[in-house]
């Protein structure tokens, strides 16, 4: 079993994860480069062996009115591919997962057709590195646009537009509020498109009857290419400090709300992972897991800690 987080490394100060300067100072895909290697340096040598790039990875690189940036990945091809030999030396699996502005099911043709070519260009940064299957490109279903049938069926007809190199490394997974693990196993059935099963997702959003457990492993059979991977993160449990204007008053004042369920806790309860994920080995088999917590790659340290010679867990 894999773990890994994504984009920022905490454990490190003063890491940079991509080159993140406006485009008046002409940022480049060759500088992300060179921050990964570093990435990679750190994963090395903390035996993390998952990681999510930073979806602007390469800056500024389909944006319509830019066109100076649009040939990076031909300037930079040579070094990609070095990176992804790097990649394949350290066994690491890489994923990318585009903005939540990257939407396939828009009823906008524009966006539509942005976002595709948003799909197919992260796709081919993971082709040009030479990932194998495992590495994906993560969305979600996208709007309700109020219709949920019409938006899933437009999910459902946008993904046959798809490059076909777009169509083979862009997974679906469930969100929090609008589309669950029942939507995205419909549109699997459409698509043939491979699904990501988020835990905490799952526990703010099912409008079926599926467990955790079945859910995840519904959507880990949807992998027949590479082994499946899923998201796992806690719910944050703490108060909120929530700042306000006091009606009373008319200051602003610091008030204390209860925790929301689709926030993300510093570190995975483990007390609810191993459980979890011995039910779904015995059921499924082996599968990858991406951390998704606040406190990144120290939460997956700690993660690896807590299943550390534990029964059923061989951690890679």
């Amino acid at each position: 079993m894999r773990f890994g987080f994504a984009v920022k490394i905490l454990g490190r100060e003063n890491h940079k994860s991509h080159d993140a300067r406006r485009w008046q100072n002409n940022p480049h895909l060759l500088h992300s480069i060179e921050f990964a290697h570093k990435t990679f340096d750190y994963l090395e040598s903390t035996g993390i062996s998952m990681y999510r790039f930073p979806s602007d990875f390469a800056p500024y690189l389909t944006h319509p009115t830019m066109p100076q940036f649009h040939n990076q990945l031909d300037e930079a091809k040579t070094e990609l591919e070095a990176l992804g030999k790097r990649a394949k030396q350290l066994n690491l699996r890489l994923s990318f997962h585009p903005s939540q502005y990257i939407l396939l099911n828009t009823p906008s043709p524009k966006l539509r057709d942005s976002s595709i070519k948003e799909f197919e260009m992260q796709a081919k940064i993971l082709d040009i590195m030479g990932c194998g299957d495992e590495a994906v490109v993560v969305t979600h279903v996208g709007g309700v646009y109020g219709d949920r049938i019409g938006s899933t069926e437009r999910f459902i007809e946008n993904h046959k537009l798809l490059p076909e190199r777009a169509a083979a490394r862009l997974v679906l997974e469930n969100d929090d509020v609008s589309y669950g693990i029942d939507d995205t196993l419909k549109i699997h059935e459409g698509t043939g498109i491979r699904l990501i099963f988020d835990h905490q997702h799952h526990t703010c959003f099912n409008i079926g009857q599926m467990s955790h457990e079945e859910a995840c492993v519904a959507a880990l059979r949807t992998w027949t290419n590479a082994r499946p991977k899923i998201h796992f993160s806690s719910p944050r449990t703490e108060k909120r400090i929530v700042k306000r204007v006091d009606k009373a008053t008319g200051k602003k004042m610091a008030f204390q709300h209860d925790p929301l369920l689709s926030q993300h806790a510093d570190y995975v309860d483990f007390t609810t992972f191993i459980p979890f994920a011995r039910k779904v080995k015995d059921e499924y088999g082996e599968f990858d897991v991406m951390v998704e917590a606040k406190s990144k790659d120290l939460a997956v340290l700690k993660l690896k800690h807590d299943v550390k010679g534990l029964e059923g867990f061989l951690v890679e």
